[in-house]
């Protein structure tokens, strides 16, 4: 049955297949929602980083399988989100609509269809719901665009896409006191004091060791304008798939964070960051996500940059073979900076490495300190005491 914008259709099936199609590549998701429109808790909004919630299962990219009888009694409605996965054309008007099919899982039968028009801006939409009529579920067509992306339809449905910026105040005379004399110490273990970088770019690349900070300015050489920050790691041996996140966070000088940059929220600062996307398994050469930065294009409040690795599934780093980061000018292709981190800690999140603004250009600084937290969001707040300590 082929619906329009609005229109309802009964699904007989016990278990079905919703799948998007598109010219440009897409991903489809699910949140689990109550009779108040909301999710349960972030567990609740199903995708390609947390492929399965009761009920309901990710088997790829773009398809979704729900089994109605274990879908949990207080679940009123399932929503299917469409959003474009950042490898073609940046918004649904310039990619073409999607095709929403939900399909009967052990016969194949279509049981509806759907291709949402007149989108424009939009990255990502609302395809389609599931509902509760009775003893039995309907579909609906939707077809409901966000202009804000995967990260606009999560907030609007209760996901904790953000943490609310706290206020920091300057370290006092105790805290900025050297780490020896302190009396407890912190979690990750307190970083040195950055302040002045001991190399610069002049005689080419530089291969940094912890707690090293590199001046990206070139004696004769106009400031770099564009770098990339690639990000990757070794998968885990003996067929465990491990997945990463890279993610950076922006803070200003006295280590307010001003934003994050992961993968519910791919651009910040009007595309001056911007994420290449989630990689899955860690699987191949290279840098396995990059964070490419336009220095010039980012607004003078944001003073660093702070980038990190974290493991969204929960495994802990001593199951990585290594992680490494490497500042690339994005213009020539160029490595200037390397650090690798061979040595995984028990933990979920690493701090790879900072970029913070200096009287003439950036510097960058090798981090390598361990933290607890599967996302980003966890790692705002350790976060905070590498830019403090960079002042």
């Amino acid at each position: 049955m082929e619906l329009s914008k609005g229109a309802n259709a009964p699904v007989p099936s016990s278990e079905v297949r919703v799948t998007v199609s598109a010219v440009a590549g897409a991903d489809l998701a699910a949140l689990l929602l109550t009779v108040a429109g909301k999710v349960r808790s972030d567990s609740d909004f199903v995708f390609y980083n947390q492929p399965v919630a009761p009920g309901v299962e990710v088997v790829s990219a773009e398809a979704v399988r729900v089994s109605f009888g274990a879908v949990p009694d207080d679940i009123d409605r399932i929503a299917f989100t469409a959003s474009l996965d950042g490898t073609g054309p940046a918004d649904w008007g310039r990619a073409g609509p999607p095709r929403i099919t939900v399909t009967d899982e052990s016969t194949g039968a279509l049981l509806a269809a759907f291709t949402p028009t007149g989108l424009g801006p939009e990255t990502a939409l609302i395809a389609c719901e599931l509902y509760r009529r009775g003893d039995g579920w309907k579909v609906r067509a939707v077809g409901q665009g966000y202009a804000q992306g995967l990260a606009g339809i999560a907030t609007d449905f209760g996901i904790t896409v953000d943490d609310e910026p706290a206020e920091v105040q300057p370290p006092s005379p105790a805290e900025a006191a050297p780490a020896e004399v302190r009396s407890a110490p912190t979690t990750p273990a307190e970083p040195p004091r950055f302040g002045h970088p001991t190399v610069d770019l002049s005689k080419g690349h530089v291969s940094l060791r912890k707690s090293e900070t590199v001046s990206l300015t070139k004696a004769g050489a106009p400031p770099l304008a564009r770098v990339r920050m690639g990000l990757g790691w070794d998968p885990a041996t003996h067929g465990t798939r491990i997945d990463l996140d890279a993610s950076v966070i922006a803070y200003d000088d006295r280590a307010k964070k001003l934003t994050n940059v992961w993968f519910l929220r791919r651009e910040a600062f009007d595309g001056a960051v911007k994420h290449s996307g989630d990689n899955l398994t860690g699987h191949g050469d290279g840098d396995d996500e990059v964070i490419t930065v336009d220095l010039t294009a980012l607004p003078p409040e944001v003073y660093a940059l702070v980038f990190t690795v974290n493991s969204f599934a929960g495994h802990k780093f001593d199951q990585v073979g290594r992680a490494h980061c490497r500042l690339l000018d994005d213009h020539t292709g160029a490595e200037l900076v390397r650090f690798e981190l061979s040595k995984g800690e028990s933990t979920t999140g690493v701090f790879l490495a900072m970029l913070t603004r200096a009287a003439h250009g950036w510097n960058m600084t090798a981090l390598g300190e361990y933290s607890k937290g599967a996302t980003v969001r966890k790692m705002v707040d350790p976060g905070k005491q590498f830019v403090l300590s960079s002042r």
